[in-house]
């Protein structure tokens, strides 16, 4: 075994001791990660603010033009838990550059639709090489740096994943109103070519390795079982009725096949699961899934009430709401490089304690704080410490799990942790809408968060300001159930090392996948 002090290695560059910054080389290998991530992430978020436009533009339904986004996701879903046999049977290199020209292919192709059933069909093509893309990012940055440099490294790339739902708004509006809904999938063409150039010259290349045998019963049950689980949490979210028979077997139906992967997976004779449930046995990885998932609840749910908010009670447009959220970023730049460097130096535990109780508070502004006529330096204010608390939060989260996995484990950590991040966001998105829902409903409002605010002229004033403050009332109600998500986050938290995470003791030292 190589010692992490040893100044070289034949395949390149040893791992530095534990709080010594990155080199050029993983920088480089961090900046080709985040080119495919800011891709994948940002897309999400700018297709939700066209959906409008593409329904009127194809004279389609809104119910049929949300499965531009639904069948995404559902995509997303079915490819996500091949993704760590991918990368263990054709090298993570590979799988990355295959994963950007499925999803730039899809984009291209997007951008051309003619319908909205071609424009579905070519965002699931997209959604089969995002799927990929984090995942596969992610082991190649926990490999290129190694398990004393994790936390800096996922603070990189963490950065997309909370500017994503700032920046998409902005962006996504701005195409749409003064160049054309096209571009928002046009645009992802020259970054996706960039990103495979930048690619093939900097990754190492894959070293050959022995084929391993794919779980395919595993897939069969994970994979179908996701989808089905996504389709039915979106749908009855969509339907604002959880007890509709499709919706119903189709929710339970995904849990079932859920579950009879799981049972699956820990079969004693099961030696090449797709995901490693076993890996979960050990603390660190089991209370950073748990924190990772109420997190990505809470704070996924809370994203889709605030635009509402400022779209239906203020009456901003999407590429005003979009700039309002902007504190939040800003927040998470400011202590994310400084919460990877810490998770580093004094373990990620009481890094995340600290980053709960921030973005508690900042909840809390909004829990306490939104009126008809709130301040919107005041909201402002309490996005920017969200955001503080996020940068310290989610990434810290996810090296907790990393830094104590072997070489060979990083690849199905990693999907698993994104499945999680996945499945976990989609309830909570699901779960905050119908309780928000249910809150307008409770007062009189039936489903108003899902149009636009009354036109001023077309109702009395004295009516007016009775109906926006009832409904800033709902959303006010509703933040406090992401307040309760976040408190229960705070167990598994508890959980997390607060201590300097040592090198696993079977590990060789990981050299950076560079040239």
């Amino acid at each position: 075994m190589t010692s992490p002090a040893s100044p070289s290695t034949a395949d390149g560059p040893a791992e530095p001791p534990a709080g010594q910054g990155l080199d050029r080389g993983v920088i480089a290998v961090a900046m080709v990660v985040v080119l495919g991530a800011i891709m994948s992430i940002l897309d999400v978020t700018v297709v939700n603010v066209a959906l409008k436009h593409l329904s009127q533009d194809f004279d389609a339904p809104i119910a049929t033009i949300q499965w531009v986004a639904t069948g995404y996701t559902l995509a997303l879903a079915t490819v996500i838990p091949v993704t760590g046999w991918a990368s263990a049977r054709f090298g993570t290199k590979r799988l990355y550059m295959l994963s950007i020209a499925l999803f730039v292919l899809g984009s291209a192709l997007a951008g051309m639709a003619w319908d909205d059933k071609s424009l579905i069909a070519f965002r699931v093509l997209q959604g089969l090489g995002g799927g990929m893309i984090m995942p596969a990012g992610m082991t190649i940055l926990t490999q290129a740096a190694g398990p004393q440099r994790v936390g800096q490294v996922m603070s990189i790339v963490g950065i997309p994943m909370l500017l994503g739902p700032i920046a998409g708004p902005i962006l996504g509006g701005w195409l749409v109103d003064d160049v054309s809904w096209r571009w928002i999938f046009y645009i992802n063409v020259p970054i996706g070519a960039l990103a495979l150039v930048l690619s093939a010259r900097i990754l190492k290349k894959d070293a050959p390795r022995a084929a391993e045998r794919l779980d395919v019963l595993g897939l069969l049950l994970l994979s179908p079982g996701l989808a089905c689980l996504i389709y039915g949490l979106a749908t009855g979210a969509e339907k604002q009725d959880f007890g509709r028979p499709n919706v119903l077997v189709t929710t339970v139906l995904g849990a079932v096949l859920v579950i009879g992967f799981a049972v699956h997976a820990l079969r004693k004779g099961n030696r090449n699961p797709l995901i490693d449930l076993r890996l979960f046995r050990r603390r660190s990885v089991a209370a950073a899934s748990g924190t990772l998932a109420l997190f990505a609840c809470a704070f996924f749910g809370a994203m889709l009430v605030l635009p509402l908010y400022y779209q239906t009670v203020r009456g901003e447009s999407a590429f005003t709401s979009g700039l309002l959220l902007a504190p939040q970023g800003f927040g998470a730049m400011l202590t994310m490089p400084v919460g990877g460097k810490l998770t580093d130096r004094i373990g990620a535990g009481k890094v995340v304690l600290v980053g709960l109780a921030l973005v508690v508070l900042g909840v809390a502004g909004f829990a306490t704080q939104i009126t008809a006529d709130s301040s919107y330096w005041a909201l402002g204010g309490a996005l920017f410490v969200m955001g503080l608390g996020m940068g310290m939060t989610m990434m810290p989260t996810m090296s907790a799990a990393m830094a104590t996995l072997q070489h060979d484990e990083v690849p199905r950590a990693s999907t698993a942790l994104n499945i999680i991040q996945q499945v976990a966001g989609s309830i909570g998105t699901a779960f905050i809408a119908v309780l928000l829902a249910t809150e307008l409903s409770n007062r009189g409002l039936g489903s108003s968060a899902s149009s636009e605010a009354p036109a001023p002229g077309s109702i009395p004033p004295n009516v007016l300001a009775q109906v926006m403050d009832k409904m800033a009332d709902a959303f006010q109600s509703t933040y406090w159930w992401s307040l309760v998500l976040l408190a229960f986050a705070f167990v598994p938290a508890l959980l997390l090392p607060r201590r300097k995470t040592a090198t696993p003791a079977s590990e060789d030292s990981v050299p950076v996948m560079m040239h």
